[in-house]
């Protein structure tokens, strides 16, 4: 018999849920995706319809296996990668969510976190044992929210009858037809319930948000055993021995594995993080520390920036304002500009994330002129991408992490013109790899080290190989320039 040579990654992000195939060496055989609605019920609510999320990564899957004229006999494992933070509660005997998923962006907790971060004990302890500011960002407020404004949800989860989960969870509780109720840790250390320094549940915390500890899932490594897929979604049981936030999965795709190696995800929004080993790094800066990755119960953690808006503000741009019918022309637009650009687009349109945590900012596009039009207001929609970048790594600075090189992954980095932009904003040397889709790859690769396909993780990334490098091009005086006014619109956002 011959033995399997493949390995299965779901990716289910914020705005398509998506199956990779890779050979056990790292290379990409096929991959499928299934787009799905985003739900806006009122302003800075993003909701997700968690029937869809699991349809439309289950379709996934069998189309790739399709695609790749693969079965399920040749795949040695399932990885499962993932939005982070966005919150599903679902009934334990029926599987049928009690409502819509609570998407990461989602603000509708705004005031809440606003009032429990204002009593400044509170506000040290939560940091101290999460490594998390409280923010409408991570999954513990979304719970309180579902228990106190679904009818009956609080009193049935106490009784033990909710499960709650991060979409990892959700998706490994539905592929294994309800028999694997778990996470990883570096999931739970995006809820603000999870103690990263202790590695459990933290009893204040669920105190602190009136959570139920029953409704939460066991935590395990991210490399563990997760169970097996039920029989008839593939015709053959398939092994899952994988779990990881997606921004951490990039980490691992990137092979980031040394104290110091930053990456950049540029997807729907975007996420810095860089490496700092066995110890827990708390920023003074408003960055934040999480779990990277938890291999043999030894925990890797990264410091970590968050943007909420990138690749979202180019669909924007492209279904909201109709200024291009597809974003891949944005390079071309941006390039045609013969002047230099002085309208700047803040894409709050969420808030803001690091290191501002305004909640209650709202977008806006500054410096408009009658000269301006689609070539300018495009430009500085791919600009804001690096200029928020920028925000996160003087925040890093400050915290003493400096780099001279980021690599970078994530849909947008087919973009020739955003990368060398970031280069020139950033002055440093930005890496793009052969193989962009990281994320699935990180989920991939671990779902192999624990089938002992390789020694250790290190190993099984050295498949990663440089595509293309972007050094900086642009004058000093110019850079500096291009940032202050920058920092001039986005202040005029946070007043």
């Amino acid at each position: 018999m011959i033995k399997p040579q493949y390995l299965l990654a779901i990716d289910q992000g914020t705005t398509s849920s998506r199956a990779i195939i890779f050979t056990i060496a790292g290379e990409l055989i096929a991959s499928a995706s299934e787009e799905f609605a985003q739900i806006y019920p009122h302003d800075g609510w993003v909701e997700h319809d968690p029937q869809v999320i699991w349809q439309t990564t289950l379709t996934s899957c069998r189309q790739v296996l399709t695609k790749s004229d693969l079965t399920a006999n040749d795949i040695v494992a399932i990885g499962i990668t993932n939005q982070r933070e966005t919150t599903i509660v679902w009934d334990k005997s029926t599987g049928v969510a009690i409502y819509n998923a609570i998407v990461w962006q989602d603000r509708r907790t705004a005031k809440r976190c606003e009032k429990l971060q204002q009593n400044s004990e509170i506000a040290r302890q939560v940091t101290a044992k999460t490594g998390l500011l409280i923010d409408p960002y991570f999954s513990a407020s979304k719970i309180e929210w579902l228990l106190d404004n679904v009818a009956g949800a609080r009193a049935k989860a106490e009784a033990g009858q909710l499960c709650f989960g991060t979409v990892d969870t959700f998706l490994l509780w539905h592929l294994t037809a309800g028999k694997e109720f778990a996470t990883d840790a570096s999931n739970a250390s995006r809820t603000l319930l999870f103690n990263i320094v202790e590695n459990c549940w933290d009893q204040e915390l669920l105190t602190l948000f009136n959570i139920p500890e029953a409704m939460l899932p066991e935590v395990k490594n991210s490399a563990d055993d997760f169970g097996q897929t039920a029989t008839h979604y593939f015709g053959k049981s398939i092994a899952i021995n994988a779990m990881i936030g997606d921004q951490q999965a990039s980490l691992v795709g990137q092979a980031c594995f040394e104290k110091g190696m930053m990456k950049g995800t540029y997807g729907t929004g975007c996420f810095v993080m860089v490496n700092t080993g066995s110890e827990i790094l708390y920023s003074q800066h408003k960055m934040l520390s999480t779990v990277a990755y938890r291999i043999n119960n030894q925990s890797t953690y990264a410091l970590e920036g968050s943007i909420f808006m990138a690749g979202a503000t180019m669909q924007w741009l492209r279904d909201g304002l109709q200024l291009m019918t597809d974003v891949g022309k944005s390079a071309t637009i941006a390039e045609s500009m013969q002047n230099e650009n002085h309208v700047y687009l803040v894409p709050a349109f969420t808030g803001l994330g690091a290191p501002h945590w305004q909640p209650d900012a709202r977008g806006a596009i500054i410096g408009l002129t009658r000269d301006s039009g689609i070539k300018e207001i495009v430009s500085a929609g791919l600009a804001s991408v690096a200029y928020q970048t920028r925000d996160l790594l003087t925040a890093m600075a400050q915290d003493g992490i400096k780099t001279t090189q980021l690599r970078v992954d994530g849909g947008m980095v087919v973009n020739n013109w955003l990368l060398q932009f970031l280069a020139d904003i950033l002055a440093i040397t930005i890496e793009r790899p052969k193989i962009t889709e990281t994320t699935a790859l990180g989920a991939a690769l671990l779902a192999g080290l624990q089938q002992g396909l390789f020694d250790s993780i290190e190993q099984a990334a050295q498949s990663w190989q440089l595509q293309d490098k972007f050094d900086r091009k642009m004058a000093e005086d110019s850079r500096n320039r291009h940032y202050q006014g920058w920092l001039t619109a986005l202040q005029r956002v946070i007043d």
